[in-house]
């Protein structure tokens, strides 16, 4: 009976960006639990690498080119899901990452920051990661009456972390925006929640917290000891969250929340 709270038989979950380290980890526990997964990524080698493994691990999945920030890819990639899947039921959306033209640094002034990389990175973070997908995957889930959307958020969202300012500003417009759908797609039976990310060693940001012979940067002693469990997160720990928030029989009565997985991070003060 509780493990039936978890599973996912029946759904059809979209996941934004799962060619990705964090995004891959929650295909593969979407995939154990029993859902259909559709994988969208602008990466054709990354969608189709990760649909061969969750076939090999057993499951049902596809992969439909889509770029996040471009209306036209995400509406046809929502048109071969429903095809060839069935309406969505489950959307994560974890596009995202920072562009290293709008990170604050001695040489890179915030006032040098050139708009376009600004526009860029908001468009990523917030438009891709958040706002468009919901708009085309949405109102199916609306007129259905039921579904759950999933919104990737980051502790820079809560707490402006240094150098990385146009990403935590999207962040934390990704925050507002999932509350606000959140209380606007209640009544239709539609759940809007997010999940914000501790510090997670990924493709993106590696170089940020790791030195060229593998040692800590300072930023990463830094990051330890801001956080009481002094450690990095592994992929696999942000699933259990993902697969509450999914579930409509775990968190049928969760909508507006944003789970933090983040090794206490938010929670330090000094």
């Amino acid at each position: 009976m509780t493990m039936d709270l978890f599973k996912l038989d029946g759904e059809v979950a979209v996941l934004i960006g799962a060619g990705g380290v964090l995004g891959g980890a929650i295909a593969r526990g979407f995939t154990a639990a029993g859902a259909r997964v559709a994988i969208l990524d602008f990466s054709p080698e990354a969608g189709e690498a990760r649909v061969k493994e969750l076939r090999e691990l057993g499951g049902t999945a596809e992969f439909f080119p889509a770029n996040a920030v471009k209306r036209d890819t995400l509406e046809a990639a929502a048109e071969g899901v429903e095809r060839t899947l069935g309406a969505p039921t489950i959307l994560l959306n974890a596009a995202g990452g920072n562009d290293p033209k709008t990170t604050v640094t001695a040489e890179n002034r915030f006032e040098d920051i050139p708009l376009e990389n600004w526009h860029a990175n908001v468009d990523l973070n917030l438009v891709g990661g958040a706002f468009l997908p919901c708009q085309v995957f949405g109102p199916g889930m609306v007129a259905r009456g039921k579904g759950s959307i999933i919104n990737i958020a980051s502790v820079s969202a809560h707490l402006p972390l240094s150098r990385v300012v146009a990403y935590s500003a999207a962040k934390a417009a990704v925050l507002n925006l999932t509350r606000f759908l959140a209380r606007e797609w209640a009544p239709s039976g539609v759940r809007v929640n997010s999940i914000t990310p501790g510090f997670f060693p990924a493709g993106q940001n590696r170089k940020l917290l790791f030195n060229d012979d593998g040692s800590p940067t300072e930023r990463t002693q830094s990051i330890w000891t801001h956080t009481p469990m002094a450690r990095f997160g592994e992929a696999e720990e942000l699933v259990g969250a993902a697969l509450f928030l999914a579930s409509p029989r775990a968190s049928s009565f969760v909508t507006g929340a944003d789970i933090r997985v983040d090794g206490g991070f938010l929670a330090q003060t000094i």
